[in-house]
């Protein structure tokens, strides 16, 4: 009876991880709007009970596909010292940016927040929001500034990171740097780094 059941489990985990691959495919190529049922089984191979049976719905399994690869749901709770706070978080949104850029399906989730509001969505930014909070409050913690102002400042980067990568394909320069390029996106990364280091520079300076 074990052998059955973790058969039977085998079973699932390979299903569930197919129809999550398949939903990926299909949100990178046509985007959310036009998912149903019959077509996440047609290209699935795997039946529509199924599907119900272990996501409940297709949107709960979009809602899965989002948790296992949104870049902030899935941060890592793990922090550095003081010292290595800097390096830190350039390499933070520097992993953003390689993040975004380089996945399509996550390109087409943040234009599709913009674009509608549902329970979903709603579920979806209070995750998020989470991780921000938590995140910012760390910081703090570790410098003794202000959190109005670091989540000011995180903020500003976060938000400007995805609204340039959302608008690389439609608009290759903002503000001369050719953001549908390597070399652009290169030289955003630098000045993103030399503000962080000036950041702390006059903190320790001020402390």
């Amino acid at each position: 009876m074990k052998e059955k059941s973790t058969l039977a489990e085998r079973d699932r985990e390979a299903t569930e991880r197919r129809l999550i691959d398949t939903i990926g495919r299909m949100i990178a190529e046509n985007g959310f709007e036009k998912i149903g049922i019959n077509a996440v089984a047609a290209q699935s191979g795997v039946s529509k009970i199924l599907i119900y049976r272990y996501f409940g719905s297709v949107e709960g399994l979009i809602t899965t596909y989002i948790r296992q690869h949104d870049f902030w749901i899935n941060f890592p709770l793990d922090f550095p010292s003081r010292e290595d706070l800097p390096v830190f978080l350039k390499q933070t949104f520097q992993n953003q940016i390689e993040e975004l850029r380089n996945n399509p399906t996550a390109k087409r989730l943040y234009r599709w927040e913009l674009s509608c509001n549902n329970e979903m969505i709603a579920q979806l930014r209070e995750q998020r929001e989470k991780v921000g909070i938590n995140l910012v409050e760390k910081v703090c913690e570790l410098t003794g500034l202000p959190q109005k102002e670091i989540a000011v400042m995180a903020s500003l980067l976060t938000a400007s990171i995805t609204y340039l990568v959302m608008l690389e394909e439609f608009c290759p320069v903002f503000n001369g740097i050719a953001i549908n390029e390597n070399a652009g996106w290169e030289q955003i990364s630098e000045g993103i780094n030399t503000l962080i280091d000036k950041y702390f520079k006059s903190e320790n300076h001020e402390q």
